[in-house]
């Protein structure tokens, strides 16, 4: 993995500007992803920065929960209310394979700590991958119930080319895991929730955990898609599954002014597509992986 390096990174300070002109603009909703966002050095001071935005209704994070033990009561804190926790695997020797570096037992502790500090919502995503972890699908729902959280299985989402030990992996969809879990568990459908994203949501009658499904691939739902996304750099991406973006660091560290970075951030909606297209046959488009975006 290669590094920015910290001039080409968006400074806290900036972060916020920008979060705050987007909230004077009419956003209500942000969310922190990564990578990993808190690893980023001042990470906490950002959340509390964004917190304190007079517009703001909701602010929520992902994380790979590796500093989550120590960082949850902080976050809370701050004013995050919802939190993604990425977890593909409940092995510990598989767990290793798929993030090359990470710790199962620690990520687990994040989880309690979570649990623990009383967010508003917790939900574990998985990206499920054919002959990786959909062997696991089960033991993961059974993990969020016991845990009284929510759990979202994700179809992979081919941006750079994606594999395990030299070979290339293939999604799973959404419809295939909804029947074998259907098979296990009584599934009541839920209506939208705002802050569950894209996930078709169900509830898992006798319990408190939502199961969630998002498929990019199967049911593409850029129709209700108005998410926009900022990278670590300063890119203002209008799709995860299209390069389209305009260059908000040069805007900042510019003369220009609170309202003329708005107006082009108005303007650059244009740019917004209708869709994308992720079942080509060819190699991905996006060569972007999503350590480099975020979800």
């Amino acid at each position: 993995m290669q590094f920015l390096p910290r001039s080409e990174v968006l400074s806290i300070e900036e972060l916020l500007r920008v979060a705050r002109l987007f909230t004077e603009l009419g956003v209500r909703k942000i969310r922190v992803t990564g990578g990993e966002p808190l690893v980023r050095k001042g990470a906490i001071d950002l959340f509390r920065g964004l917190g304190a935005l007079p517009n703001l209704t909701t602010l929520a994070v992902t994380t790979n929960g590796s500093q989550l033990a120590s960082a949850a009561r902080s976050l809370k804190d701050a004013g995050v209310r919802s939190i993604n926790i990425s977890l593909d695997s409940l092995r510990a020797e598989r767990f290793r394979e798929i993030t090359r570096v990470g710790d199962l037992n620690t990520v687990l502790r994040g989880v309690d700590a979570a649990v623990a500090a009383g967010f508003d919502r917790i939900r574990l995503n998985a990206v499920v991958l054919d002959g990786l972890n959909q062997d696991e699908v089960l033991s993961l729902t059974q993990f969020a119930i016991e845990k009284r959280i929510h759990i979202a299985f994700i179809e992979e989402m081919p941006l750079g080319q994606v594999t395990v030990g030299g070979k290339a992996l293939a999604y799973v969809s959404s419809e295939t895991l909804l029947e074998a879990l259907g098979n296990h568990y009584s599934l009541q459908p839920l209506p939208n929730n705002d802050l569950a994203g894209p996930s078709r949501d169900f509830l898992i009658n006798g319990t408190q955990t939502e199961l969630g499904f998002i498929s990019p691939h199967s049911h593409n739902f850029c129709s209700s898609c108005n998410r926009l996304r900022i990278s670590a750099e300063g890119r203002l991406l209008m799709c995860l599954g299209n390069e389209e973006s305009i260059d908000l660091r040069a805007l900042l560290r510019s003369a220009c002014s609170d309202d003329q970075i708005k107006s082009t951030i108005i303007e650059s909606l244009a740019l917004k597509p209708e869709r994308h297209v992720f079942d080509r046959p060819e190699a991905p488009q996006i060569v972007r992986f999503m350590n480099a975006t975020g979800g």
